[in-house]
């Protein structure tokens, strides 16, 4: 297994580990509700290192971008952020990913850790037909192994992170980046964010992660700052209803089904990977949509149970749940067929062969 620039913290902090997309990984440390709670109320820190890192550059740059994801790259300006996804040619997504434009002929693309080869491999192929080079010091490059990254989340994060850096980072708007000094280090400071309760995230080279990791616990213990595991990394997200890749969105699953037309656009000239068949799905309207479900009954979702009409009719699977910590209810997410898929339904979650009553609601949750 790989190990990030913060791994030997992580074990010395009394983690629990275990090995996520070819990494060790901490899954918690004093509990997930606990942990939960902490970047809710306060701030905590998650290792996110194992996430990839992408760099497309020179004159092609953006419209090789323009070709692979659904989002409208054009429309970045020098420090934005955009959340977009990449179609598979399929009708399925290849990816979600955030599109960072350092200029206009110099982007990063952050992609999710279990996809970085297949992700690297399908950008190199269509970078290839544009006459793109890849490799150290070409127009793409994968950095992945090169760069670690922290996320500090929670509402005191920023006020944490302020004491690290040189320039005013407590007012940076959401979806934007800066390359500035943190702690010393070279690093890009991004505010985008997993959990829907603000915060940034900092990338800065291996070597320095062991400067970054020391001053940010100077300044941020004593306001009570908190290691967290991915097990809290994804109750939180669920709460806000962000899709995590491998469960809510895959091969399969079109981002018109996924609820992501909003990061699908359609301007004239972008002839992007499925575009007629996605145009086509957002105006036709699709077979399956993917839902928010708030448990009635007692129980708690998990990935893969089934879900049912009242009467025990099957509709559709669940795909992510869990029990809320802010709720104190099960919630999920899942993709139910479309007549079911309106707020307010009422439909059941099969929970051991129990049909368990829930209602489809609208996200976040909370």
């Amino acid at each position: 297994m790989k190990t990030t620039a913060f791994t030997k913290y992580h074990i010395a902090n009394g983690a629990k580990m275990a090995e996520f997309a070819g990494y060790d990984m901490p899954i918690e440390f004093t509990g997930i509700n606990d942990e939960h709670m902490a970047v809710r109320n306060g701030a905590g820190v998650f290792d996110v290192s194992h996430m990839g890192e992408i760099w497309v550059k020179g004159p092609k740059a953006l419209e090789l971008l323009q070709r692979i994801t659904t989002n409208d790259v054009s429309k970045l300006y020098d420090g934005k952020v955009q959340y977009s996804c990449m179609p598979n040619g399929r009708g399925g997504i290849v990816d979600d990913i955030l599109v960072y434009r350092i200029d206009e002929a110099c982007y990063m693309l952050c992609v999710n850790a279990a996809n970085v080869e297949k992700d690297w491999a399908w950008i190199c192929e269509a970078g290839r037909a544009l006459g793109m080079e890849a490799g150290h010091g070409k127009e793409l490059y994968n950095a992945s192994d090169e760069i670690c990254q922290l996320a500090v989340q929670g509402p005191a994060a920023m006020h944490i992170m302020q004491q690290l850096c040189d320039e005013p980072v407590e007012q940076m708007e959401y979806y934007t980046f800066r390359k500035m000094r943190v702690a010393g280090c070279d690093a890009i400071l991004s505010i985008t964010g997993y959990t829907g309760s603000g915060g940034c995230e900092i990338y800065v080279a291996n070597e320095d992660g062991d400067r970054l990791w020391e001053a940010l616990w100077k300044a941020g213990e004593p306001l009570g700052l908190k290691n967290i595991g991915l097990g809290a990394r994804d109750t939180l997200r669920l709460e806000k209803g962000f899709c995590l890749y491998g469960n809510d969105i895959d091969d399969t699953t079109s981002p018109i089904e996924a609820g992501l037309g909003w990061i699908t656009k359609f301007p004239a000239g972008k002839a992007f990977v499925d575009r007629e068949l996605l145009e086509r799905q957002k105006a036709e309207g699709v077979s399956r949509k993917l839902v928010g479900l708030k448990l009635v009954g007692r129980g708690v979702p998990r990935h893969g149970y089934r879900i049912a009409t009242l009467a025990g009719e099957e509709i559709g699977c669940v795909t992510s749940g869990t029990m809320s910590p802010c709720l104190k209810a099960g919630i999920a997410m899942g993709y139910v067929a479309a007549p079911h898929a309106a707020a307010g339904t009422r439909v059941a979650v099969v929970i051991r062969d129990r049909l368990i009553e829930a209602e489809v609601v609208k996200i976040p949750f909370v």
